[in-house]
């Protein structure tokens, strides 16, 4: 079986854009639910709705891929799972290291979603010497001072960090010199990684806080339009028509 190392997915070769590869993932797991339940085929409309996205932007990011699907049809669903696995590299073998195995990297770990969708967890990392050893989701803990040995031995080029804030350069530096060139960062920090090496960084306080501005906002929308005997709030008023033609963002935004 091929691995991470050896073979790269072709997308930014083909020229598709960052935010239709964003959505490529959106797409595959509303199309898999489809699989699951033996849908044939699909229209634009009904998986845009299932994906979260307008139809629109849909057919359009599937353009990229060559996919037009067939009018008065649809899209063929088993087609599409396999032309956006390939798409994104998941019809091979992606082996994963996860390193800082606390109560998140044990998480992780035990998530069965990766083996699923083509990541193998090749090796759990952790710096502390009591969890040499210990099993979690199966797979014994290795201690970090083996990180450059497993990621040569597993082929790695995927990295996955949950260490603690200060840890994660370190690790991240590490992980870079050892091969790996992209990394999945969970902890509460920005890395600095040299050219040729990708960071996606998941932050969920960041997400929460976002939520709560949002929670915020529509609480003074209420208050206000209840000061007003009931009519809507102008800003709420306002924020609509700013909406661009997809209704997700401004159709001009500010300077």
């Amino acid at each position: 079986m091929a691995t991470g190392r050896t073979h790269r997915p072709a997308t930014r070769s083909r020229g598709i854009p960052e935010a239709t590869v964003a959505r490529l993932p959106l797409y595959l797991r509303a199309l898999t639910a489809l699989s699951e339940r033996s849908v044939p085929t699909v229209s634009s409309e009904e998986l845009a709705a299932a994906a979260g996205v307008n139809s629109a932007k849909l057919r359009k990011d599937f353009s990229y891929l060559g996919s037009y699907g067939t009018r008065g049809v649809g899209y063929d669903v088993e087609y599409l799972v396999y032309q956006i696995s390939r798409e994104l590299g998941l019809t091979q073998d992606w082996p994963v290291v996860i390193v800082g195995i606390g109560n998140l990297g044990a998480a992780l770990a035990n998530y069965g979603g990766f083996a699923s969708r083509g990541f193998r967890v090749a090796a759990l990392i952790d710096a502390d010497p009591a969890m040499a050893g210990k099993p979690v989701a199966g797979i014994p803990v290795q201690h970090a001072d083996e990180l450059e040995k497993i990621v040569e031995d597993n082929g790695v080029s995927i990295g996955v960090i949950a260490t603690p804030a200060g840890a994660a350069q370190q690790v991240c530096d590490r992980l870079v010199a050892a091969g790996v060139t992209s990394i999945l960062n969970f902890a509460p920090t920005v890395l600095s990684v040299p050219d040729g090496v990708d960071v996606r960084k998941v932050d969920l306080s960041i997400e929460l806080q976002i939520l709560a501005f949002h929670e915020q906002r529509k609480a003074g929308e209420e208050a206000a339009a209840a000061a007003d005997g009931g009519v809507p709030h102008v800003a709420a008023r306002k924020e609509s028509a700013d909406k661009g033609p997809d209704g997700d963002v401004p159709a001009v935004m500010p300077a």
